[in-house]
């Protein structure tokens, strides 16, 4: 996703602007088994996969001199209390900070102002530690929450999941009133919702985790869809806030054209979305500088298993690495961190739609990387595919190209045989922005990936029962099959594949209707 909004480093937007650049580069990180990277045993909810190719990856150093702040994320062995507790001793015991411990998948984030800090968390942490890595190459800019103590969300959780209900089926079909601007949006008609609408707009019980930049609260045509007791702030550091105005977006309006595009409500004003009966939590995890950093990430992932919502939309590459490799240790440690947090709530029900990202590159055949770190000095550097793009290519979550108007592969859309999903509208989409409670268009893979979240909750509307795997499969089979095609102004790699999977749309372009049936 080398294409980025000023305030949007890690968004899935094409957009004007560039990376900033700070002063320090980087170096070295510690793992429980030096020279390898970070594995878990025992009963961890997930591990980082992906085998490098013969190329090593460039390493990226990560320098931490005394004095400098800096964000870890440290691997517990096994995802138990019993060893996540363990770690929290070591870390407080290596002169860090537990800023957030997350027992359901033995990760804690720690910040410190030490050199040794990750030599010493092994060496302290013992067989606890499986991995330690610095999740930014910028200082720490937000400082450390709250006090030293550490602030933990535990196993048993602060669950809503006493509520929601889920619906046993579809509500009746009503008569579909157009709402004013629903003749602009072709992307609506090209995936067939709206059919969709002639059957179900979506159940209230269905709630859709928009993992972005904030949600417009008073917007008229996304108010009455937001979930406010759902909505968090994960930008403090990575702990969770719902304190007033926490969750609201505010140097990006990103978050709120991509809530438009899954649920814009049909009420007679301006747009309708994929799925206007669902509702919409907010979980912010850009930051005001346009980073999503991992911490951010693994709070909003974890936020929406333990509010047991339903879909999540993640229009982002985690920052600072556009690509994360498992032959590096720091990038294999924040791996095996984001990916246990995105297994775990998928074991809780959720399931992941993300965007595949805006460089025009092939990832299933990864050659080199310009653009990491961002919140530094980018360093060009040889990357294999052992490095991915996070969380688009975590496993069981669905990886999303972009199409233009005439269902070619959009001239910025990542593509690769074997890791697109599915395809879905991304070019000059209408959607709901902030400035005057308005609507405009944005492109990029950013806004194809909501169409399929928006999907995914009819689908989850129709069929409350299914499980994330079984919506994976059956969307991927649904998808209508297109045939390789030239990509608009024939940019990037060429298409490769049949018809039935191929590297530009997958396993074909999402379709809403099927999802109703």
């Amino acid at each position: 996703m080398h294409h980025r909004s000023p305030h949007g480093r890690g968004l899935a937007l094409v957009a004007a602007g560039g990376l900033f650049a700070a002063s320090m580069l980087a170096a070295g990180s510690a793992t429980a088994t030096p020279g390898t990277s970070a594995t878990t045993t025992g009963t961890t909810t997930g591990t980082t996969t992906g085998t490098s190719t013969a190329n090593t990856s460039t390493p990226v150093p990560v320098p931490t001199p005394d004095g400098y702040l800096m964000s870890y994320v440290v691997n517990a062995r096994s995802a138990t209390a019993t060893q996540t507790e363990r770690v929290e001793r070591a870390v407080v015991a290596a002169h860090g900070v537990v800023v957030q411990s997350w027992p359901q998948i033995g990760v804690v984030v720690a910040h410190s102002d030490r050199q040794a800090f990750r030599a010493d968390v092994v060496r302290l942490g013992g067989s606890a530690v499986a991995s330690v890595g610095a999740s930014r190459t910028a200082a720490v800019k937000e400082g450390t929450p709250g006090s030293p103590a550490a602030k933990s969300s535990s196993s048993a959780d602060t669950q809503r999941s006493a509520g929601r209900a889920k619906a046993a089926g579809v509500e009746s079909a009503t008569a579909v009133a157009p709402d004013p601007r629903e003749s602009e949006q072709w992307d609506m008609v090209q995936i067939k919702a709206d059919q969709a609408h002639q059957i179900t707009d979506g159940d209230r019980s269905v709630v859709v985790g928009v993992l972005d930049s904030g949600i417009d609260p008073d917007h008229p045509d996304l108010a009455t869809n937001i979930d406010v007791d759902d909505s968090v702030s994960c930008v403090d550091a990575g702990v969770p806030d719902q304190s007033a105005g926490a969750w609201h977006p505010t140097t990006s309006d990103h978050g709120t054209h991509v809530a438009g595009t899954i649920a814009a409500a049909r009420n007679g004003v301006g747009i309708v979305g994929v799925a206007p009966g669902v509702r919409l939590a907010a979980v912010k995890v850009v930051n005001d500088d346009g980073f999503i950093y991992p911490e951010y990430a693994i709070c909003g992932f974890i936020w929406a298993g333990v509010h047991k919502m339903d879909v999540t939309n993640n229009s982002y590459y985690i920052d600072p690495m556009e690509f994360w490799c498992d032959d590096q240790p720091d990038q294999a440690a924040v791996r095996t961190a984001v990916e246990r947090a995105v297994t775990w709530s998928t074991k809780r029900g959720v399931v992941h739609a993300a965007a595949a990202g805006n460089s025009g590159k092939d990832l299933a055949n990864k050659t080199t990387d310009s653009a990491s770190p961002n919140d530094t000095t980018p360093i060009p550097r040889e990357i294999n595919n052992g490095c991915k793009d996070i969380p688009t290519e975590l496993p069981g979550v669905v990886t999303v190209s972009a199409t233009t108007q005439s269902v070619a592969l959009a001239s910025f859309s990542n593509r690769g045989r074997g890791v697109i999903d599915v395809a879905a509208p991304g070019r000059t989409i209408l959607s709901t922005v902030v400035a005057n409670n308005g609507y405009g268009t944005k492109s990029g893979t950013s806004m194809a990936s909501p169409h399929v979240a928006g999907v995914l909750a009819l689908m989850k509307s129709a069929h409350p029962l299914w499980s994330p795997q079984k919506m994976i499969t059956k969307l991927r089979a649904q998808a209508e099959d297109h045939i390789c095609a030239p990509a608009e102004n024939n940019a990037g790699p060429a298409c490769v594949g049949p018809i039935r999977d191929n590297s530009y749309y997958g396993e074909g372009v999402v379709d809403a209707l099927a999802a109703v049936r």
